[in-house]
């Protein structure tokens, strides 16, 4: 299947039933080997209106702690809801004493995007339907995949970065938390030159083969070692 292909695809199922909504929750246990060093949690927080546009609040966030080490980090993405073309991203992070954050208006009608904090700087261009770090995980949800293919798609927002790489390595069963047993594809995505897709992380992510598509497990390669993610708790959109 060619990439003009599966972003038809992907418009099309993301118009007609996103298997996502406002409320959505997955919440993981971190792991460091066999031991358990804190929790991360990806969720749709809402629906927000962004330069007139109705948009999703996705947020990812991590908070973990290893010796001599701790990690506190968050992605926060406004996605179109018409066009699931990126609007806004902001990342943070505290490690040990290092604080780092960067928030970007991404304008992809106008062909560029800008760093509005910590400081503004000069606009850049970015494709025509841009994706963030978290959007990429929702994205992913919607994509069609095949065993042992690899897909590339030039939608990073930041375009001197492109391409995302998605590598389809392979199928393994994985365990929901309610003990059901599902198939999941074993991916290696790769996503900017940074976080927890970047090339140098050395990054798996397992999806359900079913119509949710739920991110079962996500293990990413820290300057200190590899972190795990299992989920651990789903809460479904629309619960109260």
């Amino acid at each position: 299947m060619s990439s003009l292909a599966v972003l038809i695809a992907v418009a099309q199922t993301i118009a007609a039933a996103p298997p996502f909504g406002v409320g959505e929750r997955f919440e993981y246990n971190a792991k460091f080997g066999i031991l358990s060093v804190g929790s991360a949690a990806i969720e749709v927080a809402s629906i927000d209106t962004v330069r007139g546009q109705s948009a999703y609040h996705f947020r990812f966030g991590l908070d973990g702690s290893v010796p001599f080490f701790t990690i506190k980090s968050s992605l926060e993405s406004w996605t179109s809801q018409a066009s699931f073309h990126s609007l806004r991203f902001r990342r943070e992070s505290q490690e040990n004493k290092r604080h780092y954050l960067r928030f970007w208006e991404i304008l992809s009608d106008s062909g560029y995007y800008r760093q509005v904090e910590p400081e503004p700087l000069a606009a850049s261009p970015t494709p025509a339907d841009p994706l963030d770090d978290a959007s990429f995980l929702y994205f992913v949800r919607t994509t069609p995949l095949e065993l042992g293919k690899t897909y590339k798609f030039d939608r990073y927002f930041r375009s001197d970065r492109n391409p995302i790489i998605i590598k389809v390595l392979k199928r393994e069963v994985m365990e929901l938390p309610d003990g059901t047993k599902v198939s999941c594809l074993v991916l290696n995505p790769v996503i900017g030159e940074s976080g927890l897709f970047a090339e140098r992380a050395e990054a798996r992510l397992w999806i359900s083969e079913d119509p949710q598509r739920i991110p079962m497990q996500i293990r990413s390669r820290y300057s200190f070692g590899t972190i795990t993610l299992k989920l651990a708790r789903i809460v479904r959109s629309g619960s109260s």
